[in-house]
């Protein structure tokens, strides 16, 4: 099996030739294939020049898990094991990229929840990881099936979150996530969504570049907290002693490092939007009054419902959010200007995209913002359901 010690100026321990994110994603020619999103992310993580990933089974990115092992047999990740449990995981994915490795794991639904106090430990130690989030139900009561209002306990550990719409954002988007989360004036956690099974186990085309090519290695000694090695002792736990005391100045240090966490996932908008081609992606009629604001699968949904709308005459856009942390608001701003009714269609109950709409619309536009419609644990969205929403808002009494 190759070794970590394998690797060279040019090619790394598994012999891939080292090339940049932007030839990877932008340059190197593509062919067809046809995966699943599981398989879609063995084939990301192939290319990452990965050093560990840890992981732990829950449906359903277990599959997911599953093929990265596959790639640490095939001599493609450094090193990776199973953890006790989703707490235990996400521990060890922060020792690991403490000690300066590139690391990756998965998780959905209610493992989200049990290693929820880890994310904020995540970012509060200005790791780089990536944690590939399979959105589930959540217990309410027991369910497995689609639902993302697990994003909503996400949205303020200090975390970056991009969400994908399918197979081909979701190789691409795990590819550039982490060349951005590693840039020193960045340097946080990355969460990438997608919603479980519409996305992890539908079958799709997507292009992909050969496999004989990876990423240039992590190099944590760019980072702004020194990895912990033989030389540096486990300080970046706690930047000075004083952090833990009880008084105002321990007060005063530990907010300001809160507002640098969030400084530093609001300096990574342009390096986002250039690796995701722009923060927003609009399709729709430009003159349109009527708009859907979106992520992940629910913008596939409502794309079809735009078209069905202009076979009745009827001018609508989808405005698809690609991040949610940072959040567009300039971009959402300027893609709803002269828009009048603003429907937000979601994956769960509580409307959370909703919410963080409305936050961003507030006193900047005129727009009426609808939350709906929203399907959760595991219904589906068909466009004839946007459709109906639409109509009973703009045609009021007589609906669809």
């Amino acid at each position: 099996m190759s070794k970590i010690t394998d690797m060279t100026a040019t090619h790394n321990w598994s012999g891939q030739k080292l090339v940049s994110t932007d030839h990877m994603l932008f340059e190197a020619p593509r062919e067809k294939h046809f995966m699943t999103g599981s398989e879609v992310l063995k084939e990301a993580v192939k290319r990452c020049t990965v050093d560990a990933s840890v992981s732990y089974p829950i449906t359903p990115q277990s599959e997911a898990a599953h093929l990265i092992g596959e790639l640490w047999a095939e001599g493609y990740v450094g090193t990776y094991f199973r953890g006790e449990n989703e707490f235990g995981v996400m521990s060890e994915v922060a020792g690991c990229a403490m000690a300066g490795a590139r690391t990756i794991t998965t998780t959905s639904g209610p493992g989200t929840l049990r290693a929820m106090e880890n994310f904020a430990q995540w970012s509060g130690t200005r790791i780089p990881c990536q944690l590939i989030l399979m959105a589930r139900g959540i217990n309410s009561p027991l369910t497995i099936q689609p639902d993302n209002l697990e994003v909503s306990y996400m949205l303020e550990t200090g975390c970056m979150i991009w969400y994908a719409e399918n197979v081909q954002e979701l190789f691409d988007m795990s590819i550039a996530a982490f060349t951005v989360a590693e840039k020193p004036d960045v340097h946080v956690p990355i969460v990438t969504v997608v919603d479980g099974f519409f996305v992890s186990h539908t079958r799709e085309a997507v292009m992909l570049p050969a496999d004989d090519i990876a990423l240039m290695p992590y190099e944590p000694y760019k980072s702004p907290l020194p990895p912990i090695d033989s030389e540096t002792p486990p300080g970046r736990f706690l930047r000075d002693p004083f952090v833990m005391k009880s008084n105002y100045i321990s007060y005063a240090t530990h907010a300001s490092w809160q507002f640098e966490v969030r400084s530093a996932v609001e300096r990574s908008r342009p390096y986002a939007k250039h690796f995701l081609n722009g923060l927003v992606h609009v399709t729709g009629s430009e003159d349109a009054e009527i708009a859907f604001v979106t992520c992940g699968t629910a913008s596939n949904q409502a794309k079809e419902a735009e078209r069905e709308l202009m076979k009745l005459g009827i001018k609508s856009k989808v405005v698809k959010l690609r991040t949610i942390r940072p959040f567009p608001t300039e971009e959402l701003i300027e893609a709803l200007e002269g828009v009048k009714h603003v429907f937000v269609p979601e994956f769960n109950v509580v409307g959370w995209l909703e919410k963080e709409v409305r936050m961003a619309l507030y006193k900047k536009s005129e727009a009426d913002v609808i939350g709906g419609p929203r399907v959760a644990g595991g219904m589906s969205m068909p466009a004839e359901a946007i459709i109906q929403e639409v109509m009973e808002q703009i045609n009021p009494g007589k609906g669809a």
